[in-house]
């Protein structure tokens, strides 16, 4: 196995060219898994962790870019007002891995069960390839194909992701059989965006690939228009429309069983998930109005 070791975003780009099979490696806390237990034995790897092109996150025309090789203990630290990304990430792993795992490493394994990946598609985030031929940005929902699949081209590299900031509270969080150092079994990242009036829900480990509650979304966001709270926080939401929600979004979910856990679960669990970050959400607009994804959900 050889090592290539680019030091510009230029040259690990030409290299891909000219090795499509190279794998890139970052923090290699997913790959040196398959490493180790001989499932994958590539010709090529490619060290990116010296790349400062992946390492950087801006603001741009109400954007965020957060570049592929930005540790989760940086998120941790530099990321507050992204609270649900935060909380994603304080959930992965360990401290020693959270300061080598990087949001380029879940969307390349693309496995429905990254910590990153739900609050990824509750943003609504696009996927930002590079090759030598140039860049190319596509949606989350089309990047994630299927288990551990994505549409990345076999002479690309995930740049990053970008998404519009949203003002408004939002959550991660999930079901595992601990508390640290756990895969979910089921989670589930809400975004309450103010300026669109629209909540949105975002699955992971509960389907082959992250999943939207896109009906739960459009149901509840209605409500909330209907009961007056997109201009007045403050103003209750029916019981009724709060129970809708929470089984749209059990609905949503596209269970299996398997080791970690039963189908029945996974889709029972999604529902608890759901009720509690609704809860969440509409306690930060009542003690907070105007509040931006800083508040707590």
């Amino acid at each position: 196995m050889d090592v290539l070791l680019p030091r510009t975003l230029d040259e690990a780009l030409t290299m891909k060219a000219a090795h499509p099979e190279a794998v890139p490696i970052a923090g290699g806390t997913d790959l040196m898994v398959e490493l180790n237990f001989d499932r994958r034995r590539p010709q090529h790897l490619m060290d990116i962790s010296r790349l400062g092109d992946l390492t950087v996150w801006r603001r741009e025309d109400g954007c965020l870019f957060l570049g592929a090789g930005v540790t989760y203990a940086r998120i941790v630290r530099e990321l507050a007002t992204f609270r649900p990304l935060v909380e994603a990430s304080r959930s992965v792993g360990s401290p020693q891995i959270r300061n080598r795992a990087t949001v380029g490493g879940n969307l390349g394994t693309a496995s429905p069960a990254g910590d990153a990946l739900p609050v990824l598609a509750a943003y609504d985030a696009d996927v930002v390839l590079a090759s030598a031929a140039g860049t190319r940005a596509i949606p989350w929902s089309a990047f994630l194909v299927g288990p551990k699949r994505n549409a990345m081209g076999p002479d690309e590299l995930i740049l990053g992701v970008r998404w519009r900031i949203a003002t408004g509270p939002g959550s991660f969080s999930k079901v595992g059989p601990r508390n640290a150092m756990v895969i979910a079994v089921a989670s589930l990242c809400l975004v309450v965006d103010e300026a669109r009036r629209e909540v949105r829900v975002a699955l992971g480990s509960v389907g082959p690939t992250i999943l939207r509650a896109r009906d739960a979304e459009a149901r509840l966001s209605r409500a909330i228009a209907a009961a007056g709270g997109w201009d007045d926080p403050v103003a209750p939401l029916p019981a009724r429309a709060v129970e809708e929600f929470c089984a749209g979004v059990a609905a949503a979910a596209r269970p299996i069983d398997d080791i970690r856990g039963t189908a029945a679960y996974r889709r029972h669990a999604s529902g608890i998930l759901a009720r509690r970050a609704l809860s969440w959400a509409l306690e930060d607009r009542r003690s907070s109005p105007g509040s931006t994804g800083a508040a707590r959900g």
